[in-house]
């Protein structure tokens, strides 16, 4: 197994959000890889938690990321929520993006969950994408 595409793997996904001219249109620059600090925006993006496994083969290391990107909106509705996290998911689904390190082989949409926090202020969806890397080192 290698965990050594995993930074490769976050860059490359930010930067294709980043550069996404639907997801752009409805967040501007909110995308984030840590919670925002203070105020946060009423809708903005951040990547999440991962899960890895060892998915190599006799000829190269490589892994499974199971990577979290969470759509958060202060909106009373899922609506806008919603858009944004179709909007994330067209950017990065078969997307074949280009790593620092290593191949990506695939990337596919694996799976969401909408929901409201607890005190019903915020709309939260996390999306959850399948990564298969390989290690080229």
């Amino acid at each position: 197994m290698s965990y050594g595409m995993a930074a490769a793997l976050q860059a490359a996904i930010w930067q294709r959000l980043s550069a996404d001219p639907a997801l752009v249109s409805l967040v501007g620059g909110a995308i984030y890889d840590a919670a925002p600090q203070g105020t946060a925006p009423d809708l903005y993006v951040i990547l999440g938690p991962e899960d890895v496994r060892e998915r190599g083969d006799g000829t190269a290391a490589g892994a499974e990321h199971r990577v979290t990107v969470t759509v958060v909106s202060a909106a009373a509705g899922f609506l806008i929520a919603k858009q944004t996290a179709g909007a994330v998911s067209d950017a990065l689904a078969g997307a074949a993006l280009a790593l620092d390190r290593g191949w990506l082989v695939s990337l596919n949409f694996l799976r969401a969950r909408a929901r409201r926090s607890r005190d019903g202020q915020l709309r939260r969806i996390d999306l959850t994408f399948r990564a298969r890397v390989d290690d080229g080192t």
